[in-house]
């Protein structure tokens, strides 16, 4: 499944504002002295950006994405420590996971499979961080009466097949702490909500257009209705779209027994 430049481009503000801090500089401390980070759907490089300020400057990154020419985009700061890797990340076999001290993605998990995500964590031997999972939370001020009907519908359109089966959606930050606990890891875990304002005004726009049509597509008929009243109101409409944080540890890594130890 693949987004458009535009879209990335215009969420890369709001999702670097809304990381948990904490569970990132965890994330940095267990990559290690020479961090290999593995960015699963890179996109333009928005895990990249986020990291990189407070990565040393040995840092290589192998950058995964279906898109060449979203790569390209995502390399183009990085030039000789970053290669680029246009795989179906659905395709495990290929992911470019030997000798990484880090996976990484943002807004990925939500789109995956739960056996996609089991089969994941029995082949990653690192930390992996996943960050800014959509977590099935919509609160808008002001409010309207199809608001509870709308996240309903696109709850369950989020669970449509995406690519790797019938994906997570609203359940995948909860499904990722358990896949990874069975399979052997410490799990720590953070919201991370999107808070929108006028200031956001185009995002919150692409953004109700985008929900008002997939929960049309699951069956709300009133959703584009819906969608044209809040890209009407965006200049003046505050919401909180959930999110949530993962970092998933091995045991027996430093950070991960330190955690068992206490």
């Amino acid at each position: 499944m693949a987004f458009s430049e535009k879209w990335l481009t215009l969420r890369e503000q709001s999702d670097h504002a809304s990381r948990d801090s904490q569970l990132l500089a965890q994330a940095i401390a267990v990559s290690g002295e020479n961090p290999v980070i593995v960015d699963l759907g890179s996109g333009t490089g928005s895990t990249v950006r986020a990291l990189a300020p407070f990565l040393p400057e040995n840092a290589k990154w192998r950058l995964v994405d279906n898109d060449q020419s979203l790569l390209e985009v995502a390399s183009a700061e990085l030039a000789e420590r970053a290669t680029l890797h246009p795989v179906d990340i659905a395709d495990l076999d290929n992911l470019p996971l030997q000798d990484a001290t880090l996976v990484t993605a943002s807004a990925l998990i939500d789109l995956v499979s739960r056996q996609w995500l089991e089969e994941f964590a029995e082949r990653v031997q690192v930390p992996v961080y996943f960050a800014l999972s959509y977590d099935g939370v919509m609160n808008w001020i002001p409010d309207n009466p199809l608001d509870n009907s709308i996240t309903e519908a696109f709850n369950n359109h989020q669970r449509n097949d995406k690519g790797f089966g019938s994906a997570l959606g609203p359940d995948s930050v909860s499904v990722a702490e358990e896949v990874f606990k069975a399979a052997g890891f410490e799990v720590f875990k953070a919201p991370s909500p999107w808070q929108l304002g006028p200031t956001e005004t185009e995002l919150q726009q692409a953004l109700v257009q985008g929900i008002a049509e997939a929960a049309l597509e699951a069956g709300e008929h009133d959703a584009l209705a819906w969608g044209n009243n809040r890209v009407n109101l965006a200049y003046e409409t505050e919401c909180i779209i959930g999110h949530g944080d993962i970092l998933a540890v091995p045991r027996n890594s430093e950070l991960g027994a330190q955690h068992a130890s206490n």
